[in-house]
């Protein structure tokens, strides 16, 4: 009923800025866009005190313009006592001063519009940080503050023992006692990241108010985190055992969760949000507001965000079911059970890594390219995490003394290497310089891969060297910007000679394909004269650095060559006068964009 509150009176304002003639412009900007996540606190720091800022952002924006990215999504920069790197927020409404200030957020803003670059938000609606002036009100039963968060007595009224059996994410009780309050409060995450109770309709004001001011500010869209987690039931009862092999009591994963994710109310939760960002969109004439989802579930979970307000819920199948063991096959059926299992007229989006996940070079050693090749030629949305464009892998070297992220600290030192998400953290390499060029501090936040000298932006973009991941990288986005094909083909994939996956973006005049051989050993001869019958000869626009292949190498579609480990891209048209234009248009328009790379330099 709250919810639908909400929305009668959302309504009722669509429907007073329809009467002053509003309009949501440029509607789906975000179709066809790369977005590109920045971890603040390791991108480039510029006050040398080890931790990245936003005026290092700012610095560096035209990195994104020649790298062909569209939009950033910023992780969070709010007020946070940092116990968990800005996911614990004291202040919804301010910026930490770690990153600098209100200011220093608008001038970001400012230079990023001139740039033509969208600027996105985390929202961090699940919880607020314990040091929030909510929860210190709360703590103390004080006016409305007394019920925005999950209180309960300890079972059967003791206060030795929490409500029920729930577990933190981040291991053990998901419940802590407060002395003051004499109850137990929830926290799905870390002890000191209180759940926020959406039952509450003052919750969900201060949520909507919330949510205005960035919008006010000029962002252009957010990136909602934990959405499963927003809502819980049965307080009293215990969530079932999920027998998975080698789960301690502790262990997140020692529960089925069904009372504490994924509820009911949640998705309109969603949709109440998604009616805030359009009504502001409509009623002051400005571009389309996007909203993206993230939501570790099932795929049918995580598709029924698309009918609840998400334009963007995060696909993470390659993430959570691919491995570097997946096979074509494998990695086939991915692709096709999400695009037929996203709802007629809605937008497919692949993403490959994120804070939260060992970065793509490491989970598929050698294959980095081959997944960044699948979410730029795939249809849809990509979604780059800063460093993938330049290969760099997790940092496996960080010692226990040096662990900052407090999911590794509580697993103990016995086994916070497989639970830490420091080592996909670590500052950006820029060059070879001190501390790889992002930071003159003695000490950096994190510890720098000491693979830096010869993995950074500098020698991938300007070595003579014929490829680099980087290369790779802007090659991708080139097409992907001119490629009709790209933009508004046809998708294909099918298994070829059992070990090679191909993908295939076509319309009438023009033909994109991507190769991929799965074989560790055995190079593959593939013939695509059925799939592309009236077709010329195929060109290779992109190649995996680890191919001897040469750019605008040229095949004959019946008898190409795919060297074992290796993927490709094919650009062809069909044969006839009009596609000999199209083709001199394209080259035109790739030339164009690596002299803008040059006049950068």
């Amino acid at each position: 009923m709250l919810v639908s509150r909400h929305h009668i009176i959302l309504s009722s304002l669509l429907l007073t800025t329809t009467l002053i003639s509003g309009e949501i412009l440029n509607r789906g900007w975000w179709n066809h866009t790369v977005f590109y996540q920045i971890y603040p606190r390791s991108f480039m720091d510029t006050d040398n005190d080890g931790v990245g800022d936003l005026k290092g952002i700012t610095n560096n924006l035209e990195h994104f313009v020649t790298s062909g990215v569209g939009a950033i999504w910023l992780s969070p920069i709010n007020r946070s006592p940092m116990v968990d790197f800005g996911y614990d927020i004291s202040d919804f409404k301010d910026i930490d001063k770690t990153f600098g200030n209100l200011a220093d957020f608008e001038r970001l803003l400012a230079r990023a519009k001139i740039l033509g670059l969208k600027v996105i938000l985390d929202l961090v609606p699940n919880h607020t940080s314990d040091e929030h002036y909510w929860f210190q009100q709360s703590i103390n039963r004080i006016g409305k503050y007394k019920d925005y968060y999950i209180w309960k007595d300890g079972e059967n009224g003791n206060f030795f023992s929490p409500p029920n059996n729930w577990l933190s994410v981040f291991g053990g009780s998901a419940w802590t006692y407060n002395s003051i309050r004499k109850q137990w409060y929830l926290h799905q995450f870390h002890e000191k990241q209180p759940d926020l109770n959406y039952a509450h309709p003052d919750v969900q004001e201060e949520m909507r108010e919330i949510i205005l001011f960035w919008l006010r500010k000029g962002v252009d869209g957010f990136r909602v985190d934990a959405v499963p987690h927003l809502f819980e039931t049965n307080y009293t009862l215990d969530e079932p055992e999920s027998g998975i092999e080698g789960a301690t009591k502790t262990d997140y994963n020692f529960l089925n969760h069904i009372l504490t994710t994924d509820q009911p109310q949640t998705y309109n939760l969603v949709q109440s949000w998604r009616d805030i960002l359009d009504e502001y969109a409509h009623r002051y004439n400005t571009s389309e507001k996007v909203m993206m989802t993230e939501a570790y579930t099932t795929l049918n979970n995580t598709i029924k965000y698309y009918n609840y307000g998400s334009h963007i819920p995060f696909n993470f199948n390659f993430i959570t079911t691919a491995t570097h063991t997946s096979d074509a096959a494998a990695f086939k059926n991915i692709i096709e059970n999400w695009m037929k299992a996203i709802p007629e007229g809605k937008v497919a989006n692949w993403v490959m890594g994120n804070h939260d996940r060992s970065r793509i070079a490491s989970r598929y050693p050698g294959r980095a390219d081959q997944m960044t090749m699948l979410a730029m030629i795939l249809p849809g949305v990509a979604v780059t995490y800063y460093g993938e464009e330049i290969g760099m892998v997790d940092n496996m070297d960080i010692s226990w003394e040096k662990t900052k992220d407090p999911q590794g600290c509580k697993a103990g030192k016995g086994k916070y290497q497989s639970r830490s998400r420091d080592p996909a953290r670590t500052p950006f390499q820029w060059n070879y310089l001190l501390n790889a060029g992002f930071s003159n501090a003695k000490e950096t936040w994190l510890p720098i891969h000491e693979n830096y000298l010869y993995i950074n932006l500098n020698v991938e973009k300007y070595e003579p060297i014929e490829k680099s991941h980087y290369k790779v990288y802007c090659a991708l986005t080139a097409l992907r910007n001119t490629s009709e094909a790209l933009k508004f083909g046809s998708l294909t994939t099918d298994v070829v000679n059992k070990t090679v996956l191909y993908v295939l973006r076509k319309t009438k005049e023009e033909a994109v394909t991507l190769l991929i051989n799965f074989s560790d050993q055995d190079k593959q001869e593939v013939d695509l004269t059925r799939v592309l019958a009236g077709f010329k000869n195929g060109v290779v626009k992109v190649a995996s650095v680890n191919s001897q292949l040469a750019q605008n190498q040229t095949f004959e579609l019946k008898n190409i060559t795919v060297p074992a480990k290796v993927s490709i891209v094919l650009h062809t048209f069909f044969s006839n006068a009009s596609a000999e234009y199209v083709a001199s248009l394209q080259t035109i328009l790739l030339s164009l964009s690596f002299l803008i790379i040059m006049l950068y330099k």
